[in-house]
């Protein structure tokens, strides 16, 4: 197996710095040269959905991505006449005086990688099934098994290097998770290390060869394998004395909120790590509706990037492993009818207003069905916002016909003078930090919330215009903890709320580490930042919780529907993976080799399975990759032929070429056949 690499994956965790990479040029896009790495700005790209043998469709919608500010345009080819063509499609481009940097997107066959080199930028390959065999044999390979296959591999890439190198053509070396080789797979399993492994071969070709216009991806439809994948690269090839960009992407991502919350949790958590020089936001949408979203990101990201030696002060080290999930421990808490931290799944928080309450509280704390027909769990707490006096009085009525599944909580915005009253009618209290507290009215709360087992959470709110953290606040934080030691409360928690989150709850993380605290955690996303505030909360929201930080979340963001804030956590747990509570569907963005219309396909199979919560489907064009490009779906619905569908369990095909009007309800049947079906 691959030794982990000894060096970092980036800089620093507490401060958002750009990984220097060496620059590869792309041609020239809308704006001038196209140049990935080095300090140049984050490229955005996306990719054809017609068929690349119709020129004038492919061209008009190349036209369409440039308008919407797109600067790579990648286009299959899975044969040589679709290569040739992409050369009609240069031609046709350049007659309507668009510049755009093109690629060509490889699959099985060299003799298109070398008929396409002629007219692109870039030719994308995928090591799983370029020049390697991918026949689903999984058997044990010697070493010199092994070193014989990388010498046929070899033999037949080299003429592709070659004329890439006198073309002074790129290339993406592009390795996706669940279309790995055989031999890779016999040696590493379907794992990052595979993954990274698989890419690093192909690069010492190329570097045997004297080429170095390289790029290199790993992509996945799962964002924590991403990250991981990703992290472990860029440490293994600086361990190599490597520098080459990197162009991220969530694959088969999906659509709407969905897909847009599961590409910002993956490719935004590394692009604050400063990795990545490219992106593509894949959505099962056209494709000009994933540009605003990338441009969004890497906005988002690059206002992030300065320098903060303040997040990491007095942090000695980071014990959490970066290549794989490793949550942070925090003991089991009570809070009312719910539980936070140990084993359990985070839990949602919606802060709300009086006003909010009286207009949706009830709907809060009910399960909800979305106008996708997906379910939408209640509230695990409601906290509701106390000023003064007369609002602990409104917190008592409220109290009086309270459901006994969602917990009740009180967000402390400066001190009262009934507090015994206020722990008595509810589960939890949030105090913020930065009030008018002083060392009585602290223990005042301390003792009153301890004699009605009422959770405590301080909530540290930071003032740096970039983490938000300070080490004052941790000083301030050890006098809470020291108090309530004293008094011997049971029950206390941390909320963090920072323009800074990521940095600062990595800070956090690494204090209690350090100093032995077990306590549960809760982040709140309380920045705009973006026009899609979805992105900035699953930025950060996303980030800690991949980090394995984070045992409670709260969405706080200019959003006038308390029901919005709650459905965004949620899906930001689930695009995590930290907590399942619906239907997952692995959706691909669409491309030239698509066997039907994956948007009508996708929102038909949606309309009749959203309620079945937990169950992971896979809705794929083609299996260009092999069914491990499904990854961990349970079920399949993939292209086979025009107008005909396989289904698949796991990565087992059951039933094949079904006519697609009849296929919707043998999937469902199928389903039902495996016991994973329940009447909506």
């Amino acid at each position: 197996m691959l030794a982990l690499p000894t060096s970092p994956y980036c800089p620093d965790r507490f401060a958002a710095q750009r990984r220097l990479t060496r620059e590869v040029p792309l041609g020239t896009g809308p704006r001038g040269p196209i140049v990935v790495g080095g300090t140049n700005p984050v490229c955005v790209q996306s990719m054809t959905t017609t068929s690349t043998r119709d020129v004038e469709a492919t061209s008009d919608q190349v036209c369409r991505l440039v308008e919407s500010g797109c600067e790579i345009v990648r286009i299959t080819a899975p044969t040589v006449k679709d290569a040739l063509c992409i050369g009609d499609i240069r031609e046709t481009l350049n007659r309507r005086g668009i510049s755009v940097s093109l690629v060509a997107d490889i699959h099985f066959q060299p003799a298109a990688a070398m008929a396409a080199a002629d007219f692109v930028d870039k030719v994308r390959i995928n090591p799983g099934n370029f020049a390697d065999k991918k026949i689903f044999d999984l058997r044990e390979y010697s070493d010199q098994e092994y070193a014989d296959e990388l010498v046929r591999i070899e033999e037949r890439f080299v003429p592709l290097v070659e004329k890439c190198r006198r073309l002074n053509c790129a290339m993406r070396i592009g390795t996706n998770h669940g279309s790995l080789s055989d031999r890779i797979m016999g040696h590493f399993g379907d794992t990052p290390a595979g993954m990274v492994e698989s890419a690093i071969e192909f690069v010492q070709i190329c570097e045997r060869h004297e080429y170095r216009d390289l790029i290199l991806s790993m992509k996945a439809s799962n964002p924590q394998v991403m990250i991981e994948a990703n992290r472990l690269l860029v440490a293994r090839m600086a361990d190599l004395g490597m520098q080459y960009p990197i162009h991220l992407g969530v694959t088969e991502a999906g659509d709407g909120e969905d897909g847009r919350i599961k590409s910002a949790v993956g490719i935004g958590s590394l692009l604050e790590d400063g990795i990545g020089d490219t992106i593509r936001v894949s959505l099962t949408e056209d494709p000009e509706c994933e540009i605003p979203v990338a441009l969004q990101l890497v906005t988002l990201a690059a206002s992030n990037r300065v320098p903060d030696t303040e997040a990491a002060a007095d942090v000695v080290g980071w014990e959490l492993d970066p290549y794989t999930f490793d949550r942070l421990p925090a003991s089991e808490t009570a809070c009312g009818p719910v539980v936070l931290g140990g084993s359990q799944v985070p839990l949602v928080q919606v802060r709300v207003s009086f006003e909010e309450w009286e207009r949706v509280g009830d709907v809060l704390c009910r399960e909800q069905v979305t106008g996708q027909g997906e379910p939408l769990p209640p509230a695990d707490i409601i906290a509701l916002e106390i000023r003064d006096t007369h609002d602990v009085e409104r917190l008592q009525k409220i109290r009086e016909s309270w459901s006994d599944d969602v917990a009740l909580a009180a967000v402390l915005l400066s001190p009262v003078e009934n507090v015994v009253e206020l722990c008595a009618a509810c589960d939890k209290v949030d105090v913020m930090d930065g009030a008018d507290w002083d060392l009585n009215a602290m223990q005042d709360v301390m003792a009153a919330s301890r004699d009605h087992a009422c959770m405590l959470q301080w909530t540290l709110r930071g003032g740096h215009a970039r983490s938000g953290w300070t080490a004052r606040s941790y000083v301030r934080l050890g006098e809470v903890l020291r108090v309530a030691k004293e008094c011997g409360h049971p029950s206390i928690g941390v909320g963090l709320c920072a323009p800074g989150l990521i940095s600062a709850g990595r800070a956090l993380a690494a204090r209690f580490r350090r100093d032995g605290h077990n306590i549960p955690v809760q982040l709140i996303s309380d920045i705009e930042g973006t026009d899609d505030v979805r992105l900035s909360a699953a930025v950060q929201l996303g980030t800690l919780l991949c980090d394995g930080v984070g045992d409670s979340v709260q969405v706080s963001l200019p959003l006038d529907d308390p029901t919005a804030r709650q459905r965004i956590a949620f899906n930001i747990l689930q695009a995590s993976g930290r907590r399942v509570i619906k239907t997952e569907y692995v959706a691909c963005p669409s491309c030239g080799r698509t066997l039907f219309d994956l948007q009508d396909t996708t929102e038909r199979i949606r309309s009749r399975t959203a309620h079945l919560k937990g169950v992971k489907i896979a809705i794929m064009g083609c299996i260009v990759n092999g069914p491990g490009e499904m990854a961990d779906a349970d079920f399949g619905y993939v292209g086979s032929s025009a107008g005909n569908v396989s289904l698949y369990v796991g990565k087992e095909c059951v039933e094949r070429n079904i006519a697609e009007g009849e296929a919707d309800q043998r999937l469902v049947q199928l389903i039902r056949d495996h016991g994973r079906w329940v009447d909506p």
